[in-house]
């Protein structure tokens, strides 16, 4: 979902939106909407607040990149491995608690639609990759890239 975070259209009015129009701010393209309710909007708040804590991400990615290229410089057995399995764990780890947050932020979101779709017009539906048009719900995805 997150590589598609880009991509993912919201129907208002028969209209399509991007739902994600700014690769800085995702949910962005919902907020001219989701102001008019003030829970959906603290919700949108939370969502990218929490979208955006990637500078520890940023840091512990690199701190497993430079274990990883020390380990050239390093010609002792024990301290080469050590410098190579302690890299290549960081950034492992870092992968996944990056995912596994991502995708659950997105309840925010969604959470936020819902709120917005109790008390107000017009209704927000999302695009499925299919092109239906669905009711906002919680799912659980995982896809790999590399």
């Amino acid at each position: 979902m997150a590589n598609e975070a880009c991509s993912r259209i919201a129907i208002i009015n028969q209209q399509e939106f991007l739902v994600d129009p700014n690769l800085n701010r995702k949910g962005e393209g919902l907020r001219f909407y989701l102001a008019r309710d003030e829970k959906a909007k603290e919700l949108l708040e939370k969502y990218q607040n929490t979208s955006d804590q990637r500078l520890r991400s940023a840091i512990i990615g690199t701190s497993g990149a430079l274990m990883l290229l020390g380990s050239t410089f390093v010609s002792g057995g024990n301290n080469k491995q050590a410098l190579v399995i302690g890299g290549i764990s960081t950034i492992f780890i870092n992968f996944l608690v990056s995912k596994t947050i991502d995708n659950n932020n997105e309840k925010y979101l969604i959470e936020a639609v819902h709120e917005y779709n109790k008390r107000r017009e017009p209704k927000i539906y999302f695009k499925s990759k299919d092109g239906e048009v669905t009711e906002p719900k919680m799912y659980l995805e995982k896809t790999w890239s590399f």
